[in-house]
């Protein structure tokens, strides 16, 4: 059984055979599910603050 990987940003499920893969100079792996979550995470935008992600409105404590 395959376990599907999780969106970075949005925290959604990639498909298998669909998403970004971005891999950092360090080695870790960080997976997309769209273009949309990749370019607001390379604009350094906060998933909590966007309504259509899953990890809107969870709080660090």
């Amino acid at each position: 059984m395959v376990k599907q990987a999780k969106c970075v940003f949005c925290g959604g499920d990639v498909e298998p055979g669909t998403g970004l893969m971005y891999v950092m100079n360090d080695g870790t792996i960080l997976w997309f599910c769209s273009n949309k979550c990749f370019n607001n995470y390379r604009m350094k935008r906060d998933p909590r603050k966007y309504k259509w992600t899953l990890k809107y409105g969870q709080q660090t404590k």
